[in-house]
């Protein structure tokens, strides 16, 4: 039975950021992803986490000016010490916070920047992230963003997450597959699901295409979280979809598979 995880940044956002901790652990989840811890201290997210009882599993590291339409600098020249200082910080708060998992989200190049210079700062960029996080026995991830939601974004499709994956050299560097994204991007999701699994850390859910609860739209995930079982998929299972109302409201469709204390692989 998959494990799931709450994103806190897309769940429970009717609450004030410090009380989505315990409500997301009154719902019955025991783990929590962020998309920014930096807004507050890492003493104060441990007290959250602390009293709700949640693991947090994963977060991003600094992505640039999110309000402005960033997101992420690890493909983009010329933000390599920004993004150095952001795998820094970054570290600081996985060990405070005991967090395993850092995504490098990618971003969005400028015009006139070639696609074959923005993998290469990619590839050099992850490359000291893995190296760095590797002394705290941390995994960093790389995920796909499809092009509707994000025009422009660098990393479009798995076997490009794969192709960079294995170009970078280094056993913590892995791939975070969101389902929305990939049905968007590619479908064929059984079949991508078999074929990269071995080099997946870390799986997101929503429904397609309106990215709400994932009991609707045209994945069937019933199908795909026993096809996870069969597979033997060890990792947690983010919810990150835009609740059609409160969140408590819309989580029937997990009455049967949110109470999981933690993945098998933990």
């Amino acid at each position: 039975m998959p494990a799931f995880s709450a994103h806190l940044g897309w769940l429970f956002t009717e609450l004030p950021f410090p009380d989505r901790f315990v409500a997301a652990a009154d719902a019955g989840f025991r783990a929590c992803e962020l998309r920014f811890p930096f807004g507050c201290s890492a003493p104060e997210i441990g007290e959250l986490l602390d009293r709700s009882g949640l693991r947090n599993v994963l977060f991003n590291m600094p992505a640039g000016d999110w309000e402005a339409g960033e997101r992420g600098i690890a493909a983009i020249p010329g933000r390599e010490s920004e993004f150095r200082e952001g795998v820094h910080r970054s570290i600081e708060y996985a060990r405070a916070l005991k967090t395993p998992m850092l995504h490098a989200m990618s971003g969005k190049p400028l015009p006139g920047v070639t696609p074959r210079r923005c993998h290469e700062t990619l590839v050099e960029n992850l490359r000291y992230a893995a190296r760095e996080a590797s002394r705290e026995g941390l995994v960093v991830t790389i995920e796909p963003i499809n092009q509707r939601d994000a025009p422009g974004y660098f990393l479009a499709t798995q076997r490009q997450a794969n192709e960079i994956r294995e170009e970078v050299g280094e056993t913590n560097v892995r791939m975070q597959v969101d389902l929305y994204h990939l049905q968007i991007a590619e479908g064929d999701i059984a079949s991508k699901l078999r074929e990269y699994l071995p080099h997946i850390a870390h799986i997101q859910v929503a429904s397609v295409p309106a990215r709400h609860e994932p009991d609707d739209g045209e994945v069937n995930y019933p199908y795909l979280f026993t096809l996870l079982d069969q597979l033997g998929y060890a990792g947690w299972v983010g919810c990150e979809y835009r609740p059609r109302g409160r969140t408590e409201e819309g989580l029937a469709w997990a009455q049967n598979w949110v109470r999981v204390s933690t993945p098998s692989g933990s």
